[in-house]
């Protein structure tokens, strides 16, 4: 749990936490109508006493109450979105490697990474997948050692160009496999409204949720026409150099980056 500094009293803020179960939770679908209970049945009457003669019959017992319907089950309601889960260990297995990526689109939602309001960023956040080893040693081999990754802040500048504002520490991931993880900054990071959250990723990192649909979709920092390319996947392109200015030319549909942050806004 992030333990929040006393001096802030703005408002707290997950940045891209839509539709994941960390940050806000997940909707869930609405419970149905409770049915209506069916009405009792009339008691019977009260049979008259006859009189018996001697040797005579016995008076007819009176008729039974009938008895009550049952009233109607309400609807269930309807079950909320699945929340996206991280590729691997299951096939294939993909990782967001050796690059900066942004998620640019998620359903109905442009540009979710976006800071609605000046304020610090205090913490970041990641869901992980769990590899097996043999996976991990597969991409601590190929992609440039063991798991790690960082936010960055961009700000827009022209068409697909951003600016490395600032960046926060870069983390060892691999304690972290298959779960999510937050980690508090020791030094938060001002931001201002418009700007981005990026994730840095100079090895790889198993927070890649694939086969989403055509609305969600983000952004690496790689050359135009190399979007494709297995060399360039395995190949550094992070923007890791404060006030560099990179163009984010290669987007990804039908998958998404599990990360967000925590904004604290300005009071």
């Amino acid at each position: 749990m992030l333990a929040i500094p006393a001096l802030a009293t703005g408002t707290l803020t997950e940045v891209g936490s839509v539709g994941l179960p960390f940050g806000t939770p997940s909707p869930i679908g609405t419970t149905g109508p409770t049915g209506k209970t069916g009405a009792t049945g009339k008691p019977s009457k009260k049979p008259k006493k006859h009189k018996t003669a001697p040797g005579g019959k016995t008076g007819t017992t009176g008729t039974t109450g009938s008895t009550a319907t049952g009233g109607t089950t309400g609807t269930t309601g309807a079950t909320g979105p699945v929340a996206p889960v991280a590729s691997c260990p299951t096939s294939p297995c993909e990782v967001v490697s050796e690059t900066t990526g942004m998620q640019v689109k998620i359903g109905p939602h442009n540009a979710p990474m976006t800071i609605p309001r000046n304020g610090v960023i205090v913490a970041w956040t990641i869901h992980l997948s769990s590899p097996t080893a043999s996976q991990i040693a597969y991409f601590d081999q190929h992609e440039g050692g063991p798991a790690a990754a960082g936010i960055s802040v961009l700000k827009k500048t022209k068409a697909l160009n951003y600016t490395l504002v600032a960046q926060s520490p870069v983390v060892q991931l691999q304690p972290y496999f298959g779960g999510t993880a937050q980690f508090p900054l020791a030094q938060s990071i001002p931001v201002q409204k418009g700007e981005r959250i990026a994730l840095t990723v100079p090895t790889w990192a198993p927070a890649l949720a694939i086969k989403l649909g055509n609305t969600t979709s983000w952004r690496a920092s790689r050359p135009k026409n190399t979007c494709t390319s297995a060399t360039e996947a395995s190949t550094q392109t992070s923007q890791t150099t404060a006030g560099s200015n990179v163009q984010y030319a290669c987007l990804y549909q039908t998958a998404r980056l599990l990360y967000t942050a925590t904004l604290i806004s300005t009071p």
